[in-house]
């Protein structure tokens, strides 16, 4: 007599289980589902705040302001003026001004504020010890209010008693009218303004460096190569990516530019120097009370940095390939 098997064999466990029918319900099952049904409604739930958040602080202004640009507003009622907003941008004396004074102040803002983070990048990267608070000297402007950043260089640039002009008296030059003068206005704004923001910038030029083999920098020197020569011909190519980036997002904020010049010199500056398109917005809507002319303004504006925004993410995808 054969000893009994301890494995039940697959005949008798089919014998001995019922059937399973379509009203039952395997254990655990409903409240798997009932998780899951939980879970992608929260990750539903926080999407659709996000895209609510979004759509109402960023899409529906924008939508408001293309209807705007074609619309005019008096005494409450609202009526369709078609082109009659752009023409009276167009023909307005300021339009054309406001134009080559944001031209003028990118021009200005991309010799100085694009070349100098990038060289004060590269001074802090030949350190070898102390990198750490060489980044939070260099960062500390950004991290001040721009008010208190405004506050420091309108001292500096007081024509009575500013650090400027007694740094000038006492090397025997002429004092200076820098945000009284048309001529040095333009430039004084920028000078400020590259010391206020271009502490984030070093640091994203630093992080490209940092990445740069050190095999190819001991090869140009085995070439005998110099500093320049090493900067030429492996520092910029090896960031030659980031550089693009990061010139498309200053084209993009420097055309933008309210901030700066509207406290220090008070928006149009002498003479109308620093009048900037955006400055120009801000005169028609709430100093005019022209919501359309102001709309269309800034339509123009907004047709003008999608071209460069366009670039900037084709520049992007190319970077995440």
């Amino acid at each position: 007599m054969s000893a009994p098997s301890l494995t039940q064999s697959k005949a008798d466990r089919s014998r001995r289980t019922p059937p399973r029918t379509a009203g039952d319900v395997p254990p655990g099952g409903g409240s798997r589902l009932a998780r899951s049904v939980r879970r992608n409604l929260t990750a539903h739930a926080f999407l659709i705040g996000a895209v609510l958040c979004f759509g109402f602080f960023s899409w529906y202004p924008m939508v408001r302001e293309f209807l705007l640009a074609f619309q005019q507003t008096e005494g409450g009622r609202t009526t369709w003026v078609g082109l009659d907003n752009l023409t009276t941008v167009y023909n307005d004396p300021a339009f054309w001004q406001a134009w080559r004074n944001t031209l003028l102040y990118t021009v200005l803002a991309l010799l100085l504020g694009f070349v100098v983070p990038f060289v004060v990048a590269v001074v802090i990267n030949e350190f070898r010890h102390g990198k750490g608070y060489l980044r939070l000297l260099v960062y500390l402007p950004v991290m001040l209010p721009p008010v208190a950043s405004v506050l420091l260089f309108k001292y500096l640039y007081d024509p009575g008693y500013g650090l400027l002009n007694e740094l000038f008296g006492f090397f025997g030059l002429p004092e200076q009218q820098w945000l009284q003068d048309p001529d040095t206005s333009m430039l004084s704004v920028v000078i400020a303004a590259t010391w206020m923001n271009m502490g984030g910038a070093a640091l994203i030029y630093l992080a490209a460096l940092q990445g740069i083999p050190g095999e190819l920098y001991e090869a140009a020197e085995l070439d005998g190569a110099g500093l320049f020569r090493k900067l030429w011909h492996v520092t910029i190519p090896q960031t030659r990516l980031v550089l693009s980036l990061m010139l498309l997002m200053q084209i993009i904020a420097t055309m933008q530019v309210f901030v700066e010049p509207f406290l220090l010199t008070g928006g149009a500056g002498p003479e109308g120097s620093t009048t900037t398109v955006v400055y120009l917005i801000y005169q028609y809507a709430f100093n005019f009370n022209n919501y359309g002319a102001a709309a269309a303004l800034g339509l123009l504006l907004l047709v003008l940095l999608a071209g460069f925004s366009a670039a900037y993410v084709k520049l992007s995808r190319a970077e995440d390939e």
